[in-house]
C-alpha cells in the first residue's frame, strides 16, 4: 500500500507542470492560435525563476518574474501571428529555439548550484491525517494547489461565462464573431499571452519545486508532450487534469522500472511512445465522435474592409 501511495503522490507532482502548460495551450488554441513554443517558454520560465529565486531567496518573486518574461515572449508570438498574420507553426518553433537558446546562455552560471529557497510541501491540518488520501493529496507544495484552482477556474471561464463563449466563437469562426461585435484580435492576444504565462509557471515549477536546481534541458521534451495532451483532453481543462497526472505516472514509472534491468534508452522513450499512442487513439476516437480542434485553429484572421 505504501508503494501505491508513493507512486500516486509522485505522479501528481510530476504531472503538475504538464497540467499548467496544457491549460495554457488550451486557452491559446481555443482562440484559434497555435503555440508550438511551449518547450522554449518552459525553459525560459525555469531559468528565470531559478535565477531570481537564487538571487533574492524568494521563490514567489521568481515565479512572478517567470510569468512576466514568458508573457513578453508570448506577446511577440501574438504580434507575429495575430497582427502580421504570420505562420503560427513557424513562429512557435522559432519561439522554442529562442527560449531554449536564451535559457541555455543565462543558465550556464547556475548549473550545479543548490537553491537556497524553494516551494516546499505543506501539511494541511486535519486533511493530512485522512488515511491514504492525506498522504497523496494534502502534503503538496503551494503551486500544486494553485494548478488545481487554475484548472477549475479555466474550465468555468471557458464553458460557463460570456467571455468563454466569445473565446470559443473566435476559435470556431472569427468572421462570425467579428460580425457579432467581438474584438477577435483582442481575444487572441489575451489568450496567447495567458497561455504563454501558464507555460512560464510550469517552467518555474520545474526549477523551484519539482527539481530545485537548474539543469540545461530540464524540460525534457515536456513542451511537446503538452501539445499531445491538449489534443488528448479535447481542449477541456478538466480532461487535461487526468491526462497530465496519467503522464506524470508514466514519468514516475521510468524510475520504478530501472531496477528491472530495462535499458535506460528505452525508459527515456516511454513518455514519447505513450504520447504517440495517445495521438493515434485520440485521432480514431475523434473521428467516431466528430470531436476536433477549434475550426479556425491555425488560420489567420484577416478582417474584411467595409
Amino acid at each position: 500500500m505504501d508503494l501505491i501511495i508513493s507512486i500516486l503522490s509522485r505522479a501528481l507532482i510530476a504531472g503538475t507542470p504538464l497540467l499548467l502548460a496544457t491549460i495554457g495551450e488550451i486557452i491559446a488554441e481555443r482562440s484559434g492560435v497555435y503555440n508550438l513554443g511551449i518547450e522554449g517558454l518552459m525553459s525560459l520560465g525555469a531559468v528565470t525563476a531559478f535565477a531570481v529565486t537564487y538571487t533574492l531567496s524568494n521563490p514567489w518573486i521568481g515565479l512572478i518574474c517567470a510569468i512576466l518574461v514568458t508573457a513578453i515572449l508570448s506577446l511577440i508570438h501574438a504580434f507575429v501571428c495575430v497582427t502580421l498574420n504570420g505562420k503560427q507553426t513557424l513562429s512557435g518553433l522559432a519561439l522554442t529555439m529562442v527560449g531554449i537558446g536564451i535559457s541555455g546562455v543565462l543558465g550556464r552560471g547556475f548549473i550545479g548550484i543548490p537553491l537556497p529557497s524553494r516551494f516546499s510541501g505543506i501539511n494541511i491540518p486535519i486533511l493530512t491525517n485522512i488515511p491514504i488520501l492525506g498522504k497523496i493529496f494534502f502534503n503538496k507544495d503551494p503551486l500544486f494547489y494553485i494548478s488545481l484552482i487554475l484548472t477549475f477556474i479555466s474550465y468555468y471561464l471557458i464553458f460557463k461565462t460570456k467571455v468563454g463563449i466569445n473565446l470559443r466563437s473566435v476559435g470556431e469562426s472569427p468572421k462570425a464573431a467579428d460580425s457579432a461585435g467581438i474584438n477577435v484580435k483582442k481575444y487572441q492576444y489575451i489568450a496567447v499571452i495567458i497561455g504563454g504565462s501558464f507555460s512560464g509557471i510550469a517552467g518555474a515549477y520545474l526549477s523551484t519545486a519539482y527539481i530545485p536546481q537548474w539543469i540545461e534541458g530540464m524540460t525534457g521534451g515536456r513542451g511537446w508532450i503538452v501539445i499531445a495532451l491538449t489534443i488528448f483532453a479535447y481542449w477541456d481543462p478538466i480532461k487535461a487534469l487526468w491526462g497530465a497526472y496519467l503522464f506524470g505516472g508514466i514519468y514516475v514509472l521510468q524510475y520504478l522500472l530501472q531496477p528491472l534491468g530495462i535499458p535506460p534508452s528505452l525508459l527515456l522513450m516511454l513518455p514519447y511512445l505513450c504520447t504517440l499512442l495517445v495521438l493515434i487513439l485520440t485521432a480514431s476516437k475523434s473521428k467516431i465522435k466528430h470531436i476536433g480542434p477549434p475550426a479556425s485553429l491555425g488560420e489567420p484572421f484577416i478582417k474584411e474592409e467595409k
